[in-house]
């Protein structure tokens, strides 16, 4: 009788012991593919709507404890992720795919608002199904957030109604960027193996532009220099890794005298070749990597906090050490350095140096992976703290009858953009694992989903039943015209399809979408093109869900 107690009583932990079950299901649920694709975590939210249709016992007020804090957690570790590659996704060709990702946002936010006049919708379910629409998790988490705080008493209520809008949107939202894709491709006759050799042929001219060469030095305003003053005059222009002299290869210290005739290695971008024969002298490429006995090669983990967010000028390693560094590797970028290029806790260097030096070099540095695991949870909730009161803060915007607020969602994330893109902030680092961050990301999305669905799964058939069908409909619009209008114009701009395809999708935060583009050819063409857009289409769409529920209000 008591066992029977933990079910049916309305209490915390009846409420824990439904929401585990809707976890575990759900993500079971996730992981089965439906046609080459699997709806991922959103198996979570369906489980949780049948389990609140058959009239699961909850405690209302744990329920929305553990939505809010499951929210705030997600949010937070994805502004944490993506706050490091925010500004850096802007520059080059990222800018061209972000302004088309950015269009797919706003085009979807002005469909929304067309849809919500033509068809009177109440401002709280046309907000569930952009959010829904476009498959993105934490604008309904924000809008919900606002409708809560804005609702007063039925507040929790009118939250529902978005959550069950979001709910009968999402599954169209995934179907709609693969038809997408699949009329893009059909309207236009592209051949995937086209894309697919137009793509390698783009990747090997950007790789090859970086080569690894060797300078010899004729230049008599060398002779008798240090090798300082060198690297110091060429610091953009080439990044200094060995000397050749008397027949061997030296990793020599920073006042180590230029002499003529050596041959300094590494490496140079191409269009700077004539400025280093003239600044140095002859420049030729070298064919094979050969390293001397007394020389290594190791990538090393940055764990040492002293060492952190300095430059590497500041660091002075060639100084310390026979070494240098030659690469850094941050998360998926690879980074050609410079004197100035600062070195964040979790990046890997590539470090050439003396053999018998290369333990003590690691050691300075760090290399710890004990280190880089540590979850660093003090951070982590200074993060959160400033988060939560930024989003207190009352916003007066003219014409609106009360403050708006950035609430729950709003405040964290930009709190964690800011936090991720500074990396430091006096002693301490808010550097998180990517196997933390995954872990609380996912935590705070299950415990966040399950909540949704199990709040709004009561009166979810209902609503169905008594025009909510409709609504389907309605999200179809909002999903597809944005993505054909986007397709057809990233067609005519010329951008290979299979970025095209990683495009739309990240303009959505999909991953099931992600996973299917990825089917259509093995290359990284997708991937790359929906990492390159993820943090700014991340960002606009929790921005433009809280807007569209302020402007309408």
């Amino acid at each position: 009788m008591e066992f029977v107690k933990l079910f049916t009583a309305t209490n915390t932990v009846s409420t824990l012991i439904f929401l585990a079950v809707i976890a575990i299901f759900g993500i079971l649920l996730g992981r089965v593919k439906f046609v080459k694709i699997k709806i991922g975590i959103a198996g979570v939210l369906f489980v949780g709507l049948f389990v609140g249709h058959l009239g699961a016992t909850i405690d209302a007020h744990v329920l929305q404890f553990v939505k809010e804090f499951g929210l705030i957690l997600f949010i937070y570790s994805i502004g944490i992720e993506i706050g490091p590659k925010f500004i850096p996704s802007l520059k080059q060709n990222g800018l061209k795919l972000n302004l088309l990702a950015a269009g797919v946002v706003l085009l979807g936010f002005l469909t929304a608002i067309v849809v919500k006049f033509v068809f009177n919708l109440d401002v709280n379910i046309i907000a569930g199904l952009l959010s829904g629409a476009v498959t993105n998790t934490p604008s309904l988490g924000a809008v919900q957030s606002l409708i809560t705080e804005q609702g007063g008493a039925s507040g929790a209520q009118l939250a529902e109604a978005s959550g069950m809008a979001y709910a009968v949107a999402y599954p169209f939202g995934i179907m709609g960027i693969i038809l997408v894709m699949f009329l893009v491709k059909l309207f236009f006759n592209i051949k995937t193996e086209d894309e697919v050799k137009k793509y390698k042929s783009e990747i090997k001219s950007i790789s090859g532009n970086v080569k690894t060469v060797n300078v010899e030095v004729t230049n008599p305003n060398l002779f008798g220099k240090t090798l300082l003053f060198t690297k110091t005059a060429l610091d953009t222009e080439f990044v200094f890794s060995r000397i050749f002299r008397d027949g061997d290869y030296i990793i020599p210290d920073d006042e180590m005298i230029i002499k003529e005739g050596d041959l300094l290695t590494g490496l140079a971008e191409k269009e700077n070749f004539d400025k280093l024969e003239l600044k140095i002298g002859k420049v030729s490429l070298v064919k094979d990597y050969i390293l001397s006995g007394d020389l290594s090669v190791h990538n090393i983990l940055i764990t040492n906090r002293k060492v952190t967010c300095k430059t590497i000028k500041d660091i002075s390693l060639s100084s310390l050490f026979p070494a240098n560094i030659t690469r850094v590797f941050r998360g998926d970028t690879e980074i050609i350095p410079s004197n100035e290029t600062t070195l964040e806790f979790g990046d890997t260097v590539r470090v050439v140096g003396a053999r018998n030096r290369i333990k003590e070099v690691a050691k300075f540095l760090g290399n710890s992976q004990r280190e880089l695991s540590h979850p660093n949870i003090v951070p982590l909730f200074i993060g959160i703290f400033f988060g939560i009161l930024l989003g207190s803060v009352p916003i007066f915007i003219p014409g609106l009858p009360a403050p708006a607020k950035l609430g729950l969602a709003g405040g964290p994330l930009l709190i964690a953009l800011f936090l991720g893109h500074k990396g430091r902030i006096g002693t301490f680092n808010f550097y998180m694992n990517p196997s933390a961050n995954k872990f609380i990301r996912e935590m705070g999305i299950v415990l966040f989903l399950s909540c949704v669905g199990i709040g709004s799964g009561k009166h979810f058939w209902e609503t169905i039943v008594n025009g909510g069908y409709l609504w389907m409909l309605y999200a179809a619009l909002i999903t597809f015209v944005p993505l054909m209008i986007i397709g057809i114009i990233g067609y005519f701009m010329k951008i290979n399809y299979l970025s095209l395809c990683g495009l739309l999708s990240g303009s959505m935060t999909d991953p099931p979408a992600l996973e299917f583009a990825n089917s259509i050819a093995p290359v990284q063409a997708q991937a790359s093109a929906y990492a390159t857009v993820y943090p700014l289409t991340m960002f606009l769409r929790i921005l433009m869900a809280q807007i569209l529920v302020i402007v309408l209000t």
